[in-house]
């Protein structure tokens, strides 16, 4: 989903091009593709933000929507599934025994930063500045067009021109092998 909810922190749309699309709007739409997708028999759900993770635990618009219609989606589906008073129920009374196997319903969708918080100080997390260019310029490198980066002028944009390939690969193994250990079942 390339799409982040942010408000208008960093522009006005006027004159931009920033669209902003609110957290409350995206979070129907992810409660009924994940409700979706539990209902097909999915239960290793797992969605990937990178739009303003910097303060994942604490939570921003994008990730907040996404979990909180994790979240919604599961008890709708067990609901239906399950009925009403499905965890309190004497067939639950395992629930906590099996949270140490990885056993837990809640567990079904989940949500992730796509660069965690153990690579902060060790790649630049920024906002279309040196890190994220330089993954770019890694990944999809025409994307970038470099006769414009000294053009940036924000503070958030400044260090782009700095950005490279090379810098890149390194963030891009760092965020696979974040993928890999979670990923794994």
């Amino acid at each position: 989903f390339y799409y982040g909810a942010a408000s208008y922190a960093v522009a006005a749309p006027e004159g931009s091009g920033s669209v902003q699309v609110g957290g409350p709007v995206l979070s129907p739409f992810a409660e009924e593709l994940f409700y979706g997708l539990l209902r097909i028999g999915f239960r290793n759900i797992h969605a990937i933000i990178h739009h303003q993770t910097e303060n994942f635990v604490a939570g921003m618009p994008t990730d907040l929507a996404f979990k909180t219609a994790g979240r919604q989606a599961i008890f709708r589906f067990l609901e239906k599934e399950r009925g009403e008073g499905w965890w309190g129920s004497n067939s639950m009374a395992d629930y906590y025994a099996g949270h140490a196997q990885g056993e837990n319903v809640f567990n079904w969708v989940q949500v992730h930063p796509l660069m965690p918080a153990a690579m902060n100080g060790k790649y630049p997390f920024d906002h279309a500045g040196k890190g994220e260019t330089s993954l770019m310029l890694a990944l999809c490198p025409e994307a970038v067009d470099e006769k414009h980066l000294a053009d940036n002028t924000g503070w958030y944009t400044k260090d782009a021109a700095e950005a490279s390939a090379g810098l890149g690969k390194i963030g891009v193994a760092m965020i696979l092998d974040h993928l890999r250990s979670i990923l794994v079942r």
